[in-house]
């Protein structure tokens, strides 16, 4: 049963937080349906966007939800000693009412006092400082798009 975050200052809309065992069919067709509507069809870049790692025991799926559909979603990894933060994505017509950011703030109180990465979309990478996060290693481009990895110290 997926577990809710509430933000006070959105009530009506919980960050909901479950593993892969813990989702039901629905819900997880719709956040997959979601992160191939952006990152392969708008972002237009075709990859296999289910690479194994969603059903990994210590993996934290986090949604928020509008009118029972989600619209924002973010996926989290054990990476090492680091938490891993990626697949952040929102749909269209949900963007800029700070939904990710509500989720990315939900990911950083999960890691505690972990580090934790990312491969910021470059454009992206001043948005994500303001979560404390700082370039870490050489950027890359992946399906043509430039990334920067980042990392958050506790």
């Amino acid at each position: 049963m997926p577990r809710h975050l509430v933000d006070p200052s959105t009530p009506e809309s919980p960050v909901r937080v479950a593993t892969f065992e813990e989702l039901d069919a629905h819900t997880a067709y719709r956040l997959w349906a979601l992160r191939s509507q952006v990152f392969v069809v708008e972002q237009d870049c075709p990859y296999l966007d289910l690479d194994g790692r969603d059903s990994e025991p210590s993996a934290r799926h986090l949604w928020v939800e509008v009118d029972g559909v989600p619209v924002s979603t973010l996926r989290v990894l054990e990476d090492g000693t680091a938490l891993r933060v990626g697949r952040v994505a929102t749909a269209e017509s949900a963007r800029g009412r700070g939904l990710a950011a509500r989720l990315v703030r939900a990911a950083l109180d999960l890691a505690g006092e972990r580090d934790v990465v990312l491969d910021a979309q470059s454009h992206l990478a001043d948005w994500y400082a303001g979560f404390g996060f700082v370039p870490d290693g050489r950027g890359f481009v992946e399906d043509g798009i430039p990334h920067t990895p980042m990392r958050r110290r506790p």
